[in-house]
């Protein structure tokens, strides 16, 4: 058959010929706001798919959520395609080429559903919002049998995140990686007179971040910015060791859909410890359990949600602390204070200025505090009081627990010592001391 020509409905912009262009195995692709990295991002993917040489060749495109993946990225992959388009599969979200190769989009919060496979080449979309684990875990490995290549795209979300982290090894390491860095002064992809615009509505903040590509603006709408980069400058990210002869206590957000989140901490001085961390997505009662009990820790509290009280047909009826106190031998169960959101997030603003985390073991839930963020108004461009539901969620739950908990311990004070009177020379005793040294007897008997 002889070969044919094909056009594909999509003229490169300019900015992104660098990127067409790269011949390296991993890329940075730093973007403003409607740039049409995305657009970009999904020709670049097709252009590989259709010239690859891979036996069974699979690309993915891996979104913060697979929602948006589908509302989005779907109909792109789809238009864009369709010259030279095999086979569609909305359910499955993969498009086949004519040469067998498939593209297949994701979403980051169901990573589990890339275990398994092999790639030939991922785009990871606002890489920032994933969980730290996902690239590690996941999308590395699966890149391994066929040298697949990787591009972290996305938008600066401040300093403390991933996303920077790669950007600096990009930086650092160019002779293996590629990077592109597109700030809108100097991209030309949008008109000034809509620059001056955005940049009169917005925040100094918020248009050097999603317009300049600047990674020194804070987090916007971040509830706990502040008190991680403070936690980061003094020390306080660092190695904590568990010291035994202090119990362990434990903070819990329990998931029956989606993740459980656990920290693990010690009172030490009048401050927090927070040595361990763990989250699970869909693990059953008897699974967490394992986990705690695992763990070679003395145990103080084990502080729940108020929901673990609620009453589930799962269970013959039996809650999630009646279940965990009678089947499975964890004792000191204690049900959190049920106090609002908002008055939990202030807890913890407060306690964190005494917390120490361990950087290693609490990784993934340093990362989620530092991205917990407010829901943003798309109508009135402003951010609501209310938190906005991702995969920070549930580690930002279980510390609203810790700092409950931990606010509503009993203060006890410490018992008096009394020293002895000493009478002599070079000692003044007054009458008042006599009558302290008195008191101590408990009836309050002379």
């Amino acid at each position: 058959m002889a070969a044919r020509e094909v056009e594909l409905p999509y003229a490169p912009r300019k900015a992104f010929m660098p990127f067409h262009n790269r011949t390296h195995r991993w890329a940075c692709l730093v973007a403003h706001r409607r740039a049409g990295k995305t657009v970009a991002a999904i020709n670049d993917m097709i252009r590989a798919a259709f010239t690859s040489r891979d036996s069974m060749p699979l690309y993915g495109y891996v979104a913060p959520y697979r929602s948006q993946a589908k509302s989005v990225v779907w109909d792109y992959l789809k238009h864009y395609s369709q010259p030279i388009c095999k086979d569609s599969n909305e359910a499955e979200l993969t498009v086949t080429l004519f040469n067998d190769s498939k593209i297949r989009l994701f979403g980051a919060d169901n990573a589990d559903a890339m275990r398994g496979l092999g790639f030939s080449g991922v785009y990871l979309d606002e890489f920032g919002d994933f969980k730290p684990s996902v690239w590690g875990n996941v999308v590395r490995p699966a890149l391994s049998d066929k040298q697949g290549w990787c591009v972290f795209g996305g938008t600066p979300k401040g300093k403390s995140n991933q996303f920077y982290d790669i950007r600096q090894t990009a930086q650092r390491l160019k002779d293996d990686w590629f990077l592109l860095e597109l700030p809108a002064s100097r991209s030309g992809l949008l008109p000034a007179t809509e620059l001056d615009a955005a940049r009169s509505q917005l925040s100094k903040d918020q248009f050097d971040q999603e317009y300049e590509c600047s990674f020194e603006a804070a987090i916007l709408g971040a509830f706990y910015g502040t008190e991680m980069r403070e936690a980061t400058e003094q020390g306080r990210i660092c190695q904590v060791d568990y010291q035994p002869e202090v119990p362990v206590h434990t903070a819990w957000d329990l998931g029956y859909r989606d993740d459980t989140a656990i920290w693990f901490y010690q009172v030490i001085r009048g401050e927090i410890h927070v040595i361990d961390y763990y989250a699970v997505s869909g693990a059953n009662i008897a699974e967490l359990a394992g986990v705690i009990t695992g763990k070679p820790y003395r145990y103080g509290k084990h502080n729940l949600p108020h929901d673990a009280k609620a009453k589930t047909l799962a269970a013959q009826g039996k809650s999630i602390i009646e279940q965990m106190a009678d089947y499975l031998g964890i004792n000191n169960l204690a049900i959190v204070p049920d106090l609002s959101v908002q008055d939990g997030i202030q807890a913890v603003r407060q306690m964190l200025p005494q917390t120490w985390f361990d950087a290693e073991r609490c990784s993934e839930g340093i990362e989620a505090l530092r991205q917990y963020q407010r829901e943003y108004d798309e109508d009135k461009k402003a951010f609501r009081q209310t938190p906005r539901h991702d995969w920070c969620s549930h580690p930002a739950d279980a510390m609203r627990m810790l700092a409950i908990a931990w606010r509503a311990e009993p203060t006890v004070k410490p018992p008096d010592v009394v020293k002895p009177l000493m009478v002599g020379p070079e000692n003044t005793v007054t009458l008042n001391d006599m009558w302290a040294t008195m008191k101590t007897n408990r009836s309050g008997r002379l």
